[in-house]
């Protein structure tokens, strides 16, 4: 099959939209007293308290009296019977992940308001302190703008310097006074304004009752599926790698048999000769009739850190702040050329579907010995090291707790020259750079100390298990950044993969049936039987875009060396000097460590948007409902 070929436009910023484009819910713990609200928005419905702002999908169900309102804000595959259903019994435990979708949950009644979060934090909700109550809302940064809350230099620390550790961030967002909610968790908010409390609802204990292989197919089929439904003219990007061929060829099988998906593919200008666009090729053939397939050329102008100070300002750096001017010519191009209102992408898959190296360590406590050096042979053979090292790593971590491992993390954070990358460790610690000021070591080193402190909500789960729930949460969170960014392009940006259906489906694996450490995804390969080419679905590599990030360093060093004299040393984190002579070195190819170094470029770009950009307004007049 021939795939269309189109030219992108050179790069130009999205435009940016008003706030009221992107999809915001709120309200307050007292449902009864008048509060402001963000100008624009409407209540979600007929004497709700909660707001909207933007066009989102809400639903919402009342008892008889009126005095009980149940909503689900976000997509959900609840159908109309189970939304009436809620409204007249107590809500079940695992309503927050029963159904595919994004979504949280809000229970009103006289007596205040209740949560219901999501497990995988794909849908974020945050709360601060106001006039004596609580306010809530899906957007931080709205509440900051509430309260007019300042940067958390603390949490911007721990984002720049160790990324690799989420537990450090806690319930702390980008803005002091406003914290994130605990996900898959359910927190009453007292209409008088007294403590909240919540309970833990949601936890990945292993599940040995059918198939792990068929749960992960199902519930990815379900997420995929629910999305076609919503817009039967969605695109998908289509990489060539597993995870974003999977949710298209799914996506694709969803639709009408008269539809045909629109599927994308970037590449390098003047180049179509690399492996993962031969992948995606042979899944485009494979599936003919059903997939139309678009190639899109990125030019010189989409090189990664081109005019990173032009993302919209965010709830928090967006992933995709670094290779914005990438992401954001194949959103518009695909907004003007396709229609499209809706994308589907495979991110997430890695973090949901990867075993961490600290499964060595869980196979070592559960005594499944003769797996462990044989998954630690195949894991050094990867890596070509040593294997005796892993090993040696493996059982001092099976014998080391989740708050050991944060005790030490706190004597040991910042240590100069300390790399843990490939280690079997709780919290890997990244190389800490020296154009860091010691305000920033101290800073990671009180995070540290009040993670230890924090109770854990998840005791007892295996270790690997339990860094995944980090991790996924992050990479989720964060995604919602991104999807920032892809709503002031017009796009509303999903990844099924962060959905908590698939996260559950994936993390309830027992021990003995869970992916060897150094095996390429091979429950979603197996999942994914029968609709994958064989050749996509063997495929154990990924393209790099390692070039591209040096030759994007090279191109805009200019504007790079003139933000590291920012915001970031305002708060006393960097030494702009010594940033700056590391990103000459890396623009000239002196090879260096460039997590951290990105981390802070992108944290730059950040801090510009949110400074840069009007915060949200809001006013007291009367809210109206949209029905």
């Amino acid at each position: 099959m021939n795939a269309v070929r189109l030219q992108v436009e050179p790069h130009r910023a999205c435009v940016r939209t008003p706030l009221e484009e992107l999809v915001i819910f709120g309200g307050f713990s007292n449902t009864h007293k008048p509060h402001p609200r963000p100008a624009g928005a409407m209540l979600v419905a007929a004497r709700s308290a909660t707001w909207r702002l933007g066009d989102g999908a809400a639903r919402s169900a009342s008892n008889d009296n009126g005095r009980r309102r149940v909503l689900i804000l976000g997509l959900c595959g609840a159908t109309s019977f189970e939304m009436h259903c809620l409204a007249g019994s107590k809500l079940p435990g695992d309503i927050g992940w029963r159904w595919p979708g994004s979504y949280a949950v809000v229970e009103e009644a006289e007596d205040g308001v209740a949560l219901h979060t999501d497990p995988a934090a794909a849908r974020p909700v945050y709360l601060t302190a106001y006039r004596g109550g609580w306010a809530w809302c899906t957007s931080a940064r709205a509440l900051a703008s509430l309260i007019g809350a300042p940067v958390d230099t603390q949490r911007l620390a721990c984002s720049v310097f160790l990324p690799s550790a989420p537990a450090l961030a806690g319930s702390r967002t980008f803005f002091t006074g406003v914290e994130q909610l605990p996900p898959g968790s359910r927190i009453e908010l007292p209409a008088d304004g007294s403590s909240p409390r919540c309970t833990t609802l949601w936890r990945p204990d292993a599940d040995s009752a059918g198939s792990p292989v068929q749960r992960l197919r199902s519930a990815l089929t379900a997420t995929v599926a629910l999305r076609v439904a919503a817009d039967p003219a969605l695109s998908c990007d289509l990489s060539g790698g597993l995870d974003s061929t999977s949710v298209a060829v799914l996506a694709a099988h969803a639709l009408p048999p008269s539809g045909r998906l629109n599927a994308v593919t970037i590449h390098p200008e003047s180049d179509t000769s690399g492996a993962d666009l031969h992948y995606a090729r042979l899944t485009a053939e494979a599936h003919e009739g059903r997939i139309a397939h678009h190639l899109l050329p990125m030019a010189p102008e989409h090189l990664p850190y081109t005019r990173i100070t032009a993302v919209p300002a965010t709830d928090e750096p967006a992933p995709s702040t670094l290779t914005q001017a990438r992401l954001t010519g194949q959103l518009r191009w695909m907004r003007t050329n396709l229609g499209s209102h809706t994308h589907l992408t495979g991110d997430g898959g890695d973090s949901v579907l990867f075993q961490p190296p600290l499964h060595l360590a869980d196979l070592i406590r559960h005594r499944r010995w003769k797996r462990a050096a044989n998954e630690a042979f195949g894991w050094a053979r990867l890596r070509h090291h040593k294997v005796l090292p892993f090993l040696v790593d493996a059982t001092r971590a099976a014998r080391a707790s989740r708050r050991q491992a944060l005790t030490n993390l706190a004597r040991t954070v910042g240590a100069p020259g300390r790399n843990d990358h490939g280690r079997v460790r709780w919290f890997p610690l990244l190389p800490f750079p020296a154009w860091a000021e010691p305000t920033a070591r101290r800073l990671l080193a009180q995070a540290a100390r009040e993670a230890v402190a924090a109770p854990d909500t998840l005791p007892g789960l295996d270790s690997s298990v339990r860094v995944l729930v980090d991790e996924i949460r992050e990479v989720a969170r964060t995604a919602a950044a991104d999807a920032e960014l892809a709503a002031s392009c017009g796009i509303n940006l999903h990844n099924p993969f962060l959905d908590a259906t698939v996260m559950d489906s994936v993390l309830r694996t027992p021990i003995d049936q869970r992916a060897p450490l150094h095996a390429y995804k091979p429950q979603l390969s197996q999942a994914m039987a029968g609709l994958l080419p064989p050749a996509v679905a063997a495929r154990t590599t990924k393209g790099s875009f390692d070039a591209d990030h040096y030759a994007g360093l090279r191109a805009n060093l200019t504007d790079l060396l003139a933000l590291t004299d920012g915001h970031l040393v305002g708060l006393g984190l960097i030494n702009p000097t010594s940033l700056g002579r590391a990103l000459r070195g890396a623009a000239a190819g002196i090879p260096m460590p460039l997590a951290t170094l990105e981390q802070a470029v992108a944290a730059e770009a950040w801090l510009v948007a949110h400074h840069r950009d009007p915060a949200p307004v809001w006013t007291s007049e009367p809210a109206r409902s949209k029905h």
